[in-house]
């Protein structure tokens, strides 16, 4: 189905506007979300983009919405393990809790960008080589393989740039509220909001590698690309504040997203056999292989992703794993001074710790004993009480 250049405009603008609304009237204020703020967007984001879905499906027909649900779904899941790398540059760099929303915007916006050049980009190399299907499944299935491997989640954001930045370019230490650049000793320099913008910035790039040729996996219509990869963008810094605490839960995500990542690669190199051009394959003659449906490609993903959250959520492991881990970032964040100037906040990260603690000595010795630096975590935790009660006055 061919897409009107005034259906094009209509769908950018409007976009833009969601953009420019979520600037004005949430981010360019500081302040720290509330649960209710946080609920209440993101429902609206995935409202609205489940809305535009069901719009293509009625004017474009069920293979049209169809690839749009596949891609939507698939995209959003990327961006949410996304999130777990952005939680840890923020960490690595102690912005304050309250700047975090215009970070994660910047991210966001850059993100669009970016990925839209190229979207663009890669409909012009399909279009023009038949191989490059080849090349986008290996992409994938090499990309599947890389995060079965990974233990975690790597807390290395002082990269390259950084280090280049910092080296050559007069830099601070110490954030000026939202500012990218700040006064020190008379000299006009950079604060560490901006580097933390380039660290998000440069790490969208890596995302973009198998976001990508992940939806083109599922559709080769540029319109649906674009709308999928924009939609499960929108309303991820919502979605961040929504799931803080809960991210480090979904501990079969990786594995669940691996699946997915592999799936679509096979579908690839299926649909390059099918439209083979390559001479030494078949002697350049297409290949007779099944070729996997739309339907088949939104139930397969669908069902692999409700089954790894049910499986994260019931795990005994994963529940151990998560209060650890949250008692720890709570308390870490508690000791930091710099990590937000709102008392009410500081006190409801203590309150949120000492039940984590609660909730953490129910569960069985063995399940959080295997957590990764346990004997560090629980000094980090009495730490944070030491001082609650200096500050409180209480022995």
């Amino acid at each position: 189905m061919t897409v009107e250049p005034w259906v094009w405009t209509a769908t950018i603008i409007f976009i833009v506007a969601l953009l420019a609304y979520d600037f004005i009237f949430h981010v360019r204020k500081a302040h720290i979300p509330t649960l209710k703020e946080a609920s209440l967007w993101s429902a609206l984001y995935v409202g609205i983009a489940v809305l535009f879905g069901v719009g293509v499906w009625y004017f474009g027909g069920h293979q049209m919405g169809g690839e749009y649900f596949a891609g939507y779904i698939t995209e959003k899941a990327l961006s949410v393990d996304n999130l777990f790398v952005f939680l840890v540059i923020m960490a690595s760099f102690k912005v304050p809790r309250e700047d975090q929303q215009k970070v994660l915007l910047f991210g966001i916006t850059f993100a669009l960008i970016t990925r839209t050049g190229f979207i663009f980009l890669g409909a012009a190399i399909l279009e023009s080589f038949a191989w490059a299907f080849y090349l986008f499944g290996l992409i994938l299935i090499l990309t599947a393989g890389h995060m079965l491997k990974k233990d975690d989640h790597s807390d290395d954001a002082d990269n390259l740039i950084i280090r280049l930045a910092k080296r050559f370019l007069p830099t601070t230490d110490h954030y000026d509220g939202d500012k990218l650049f700040t006064m020190e000793n008379g000299k006009r320099v950079l604060t560490p909001m901006l580097l933390v913008m380039v660290a998000i910035g440069g790490t969208d790039i890596l995302f973009a590698f198998d976001s990508i040729p992940a939806i083109f996996g599922l559709t080769q219509n540029v319109f649906i690309v674009f709308t999928a990869t924009a939609f499960s963008l929108l309303g991820l810094r919502q979605l961040y504040f929504l799931l803080d605490g809960l991210l480090d839960r979904l501990i079969y995500l990786s594995y669940g997203l691996a699946a997915i990542l592999a799936f679509i690669g096979v579908k690839l190199v299926l649909h390059a056999l099918h439209e083979n051009t390559v001479p030494f394959i078949n002697n350049g003659e297409h290949v007779d292989v099944i070729e996997i449906s739309t339907g088949t490609s939104l139930s397969v993903i669908v069902g692999i992703l409700i089954v790894t959250i049910l499986a994260s959520l019931f795990s005994k492991a994963g529940k151990a794993q998560t209060a650890v881990n949250n008692a720890r970032r709570h308390a870490v964040n508690y000791l930091d001074a710099t990590y937000t100037s709102d008392q009410a906040e500081r006190e409801r990260l203590y309150s949120l710790l000492v039940a984590e603690e609660r909730e953490i000595l129910t569960m069985p010795t063995k399940y959080r004993n295997k957590v990764k630096d346990i004997d560090a975590i629980r000094a980090k935790v009495d730490e944070a009480h030491a001082v609650h009660r200096e500050m409180s006055g209480t022995a």
